[in-house]
């Protein structure tokens, strides 16, 4: 592993497109990007497996110009309490990358821990609440006079 090239794979998968960006290892420096639009003609077809394969094929030639050897990935989904998951996009772009040649290193997924529903509701609500009650003290002092 001395002397080989790594960098990191950024996928963010919605239902309505993927979209795949090269960083340095440190994440600071864009390498290589595309997205559904950039292959794909119809919008439906942005967020299908073949559009990722096709990406992702894309990729690896540019990463193999700079003898990139090694991608490190990370996945991140949709936002929004409905999507649980990726989409199927991610899981195709991954396994073209390990197709192409490259080494596939950590693969993480960035999940952001939501909680159940009425758990959020709740941590929500509480700062309201705190809120509320404050202008109603104070409203009815005010009232008082």
């Amino acid at each position: 592993m001395t002397g080989e090239k790594w960098v990191i794979a950024h996928i963010f998968s919605s239902f309505n497109n993927t979209i795949i960006t090269i960083t340095d290892i440190t994440g600071a420096e864009t390498i290589a990007r595309a997205s559904g639009g950039m292959i794909a003609r119809a919008d439906r077809d942005e967020s299908s497996p073949y559009t990722a394969m096709q990406m992702a094929n894309q990729l690896a030639d540019k990463l193999k110009e700079r003898e990139i050897k090694g991608v490190h990935v990370k996945v991140k989904a949709a936002a929004g309490r409905k999507a649980r998951s990726t989409a199927p996009g991610a899981q195709a772009a991954i396994r073209t990358f390990a197709r192409a040649g490259l080494r596939i290193g950590k693969i993480e997924e960035n999940r952001e821990n939501r909680g159940c529903l009425a758990c959020t509701a709740r941590r929500h609500e509480a700062p309201r609440r705190a809120e509320r009650e404050k202008s109603l003290k104070k409203f009815y002092e005010t009232e008082s006079l």
